[in-house]
């Protein structure tokens, strides 16, 4: 159960992806990463690109999801603090996220749900990124474990499936109940939790 304020979990899981970011050396973009084909670089390209498309959620807009990412030729990192910082104003100003509201193909859902997304989004790329890149770092367990429980009970078969056919994400991995929680995060969104750096 997901108990704490959404706002405050986004603003965290956004935090640990700035921080990765930051710490990917140029050498680096080039490694490949867990999430389906994409490069380091694409995979911050990507995010920074999920940036922009959630702000448009926020704002009561539906986003384009059909476009790729655009090549982000500046400092990703300092884009994504600009685009995160962004995102967390206009989630602010959106108001009262304790009802509900209706979205296209899942129906009626609490009225923070995009943002629950947002928070397992960011939190799964995080966990990418520190694989990829070999980064020691320890990862916000709540974080993990509201996205895991966001994962567990949204992602559902029809949205598994191969690349090639546009799915995003693979079939579950499974993987023991008390591996750590990131690892049981990677398993449920179809990564490999053994993935290691290059």
């Amino acid at each position: 159960m997901i108990t704490s304020d959404p706002i405050d979990l986004l603003a965290r899981s956004l935090d640990q992806v700035a921080g990765l970011l930051a710490a990917v050396r140029t050498d680096q973009e080039s490694l490949p990463t867990p999430c389906r084909s994409w490069t380091v670089a694409q995979l911050g390209d990507h995010l920074i690109a999920d940036l922009d498309r959630f702000l448009v959620t926020a704002q009561g807009g539906r986003p384009d999801w059909s476009a790729d990412a655009p090549e982000v030729l500046t400092d990703r990192a300092a884009a994504f603090r600009d685009g995160a910082a962004d995102l967390l104003a206009a989630w602010r100003q959106a108001g009262d996220l304790t009802g509900t509201i209706t979205l296209p193909g899942l129906g009626e859902v609490p009225a923070r749900f995009p943002v629950d997304q947002q928070v397992a989004e960011f939190a799964m790329h995080a966990w990418d990124l520190a694989r990829a890149t070999g980064q020691p770092v320890a990862l916000d367990p709540e974080i993990g474990q509201a996205s895991f429980d966001w994962v567990s009970a949204t992602l559902k078969p029809q949205f598994r499936g191969d690349e090639a056919d546009g799915k995003a994400f693979g079939p579950e991995t499974p993987v023991a109940v008390d591996a750590p929680i990131y690892d049981r995060l990677a398993g449920v969104s179809g990564r490999d939790p053994a993935f290691m750096a290059s």
